[in-house]
Order: structure tokens, then C-alpha cells, then sequence
């Protein structure tokens, strides 16, 4: 029998710091982007209800893969088994979200 991976994805997004598990991290065909599929959300066994993990659940209802851009991941750490998922609040507290910019500057120019 095959192991299944298991995969622990944090990343930035909107000002938010999202932790989602999932079974298959690619590189996309797209440049510089992530492609996550296989999303999974724990089973609804316990009476103790995570509100972040149930908007993450309606937010990517019917996702069959998502694409993340590369500059946005913080890191990915394969794990023996799947956790909670989470939205956790920007670590500096601030309520603005930097625009993004390119990861290179397309004209060599070092200003």
C-alpha cells in the first residue's frame, strides 16, 4: 500500500495567515504560483467547533485545486497526519496589507 502524503501549507493571504492541509503540493504551470489540491478538513466528530476552520471549509467548498502565489507561501512541511486548519490574525498586528511586488527587477536596474 502506497503512503499517503500529507502536506501542512502556510501562506499570506489578504493579511491573514492561513494554515490549510492538503494531499498534493505542485509547482504550477502558471509562473510563480503554488498549485494545492487535495484539500482536507477533519471530520465533524467533536462537539468543540472551530469557527476558522469552518470559514476556511465554505471558503474553498467545491475548490478542486487552488493556486497561491509563490512569493505568499511561508513554507510547506509534510506531516504524518492531518491537523486543524486555521486563519490566524498577521503576526505585526497591522491592518494594511502590502501591495505586491515583483520578485525581480525585469529591467536589471538595481533601484
Amino acid at each position: 500500500m502506497a503512503k499517503k502524503h500529507i502536506y501542512k501549507v502556510t501562506f499570506h493571504n489578504q493579511g491573514k495567515i492561513y494554515e490549510l492541509h492538503c494531499g498534493k503540493v505542485n509547482q504550477s504551470e502558471m509562473y510563480a504560483f503554488i498549485e494545492i489540491s487535495d484539500i482536507r478538513f477533519g471530520e465533524r466528530t467533536a462537539l468543540v467547533v472551530d469557527p476558522s476552520e469552518e470559514r476556511l471549509e465554505a471558503e474553498f467548498q467545491g475548490v478542486k485545486s487552488t493556486f497561491i502565489p509563490m512569493h505568499s507561501v511561508i513554507r510547506i512541511d509534510e506531516v504524518s497526519k492531518e491537523g486543524v486548519n486555521k486563519i490566524v490574525g498577521s503576526s505585526d498586528g497591522n491592518n494594511v496589507t502590502p501591495f505586491p511586488v515583483p520578485m525581480y527587477n525585469p529591467s536589471g536596474d538595481s533601484n
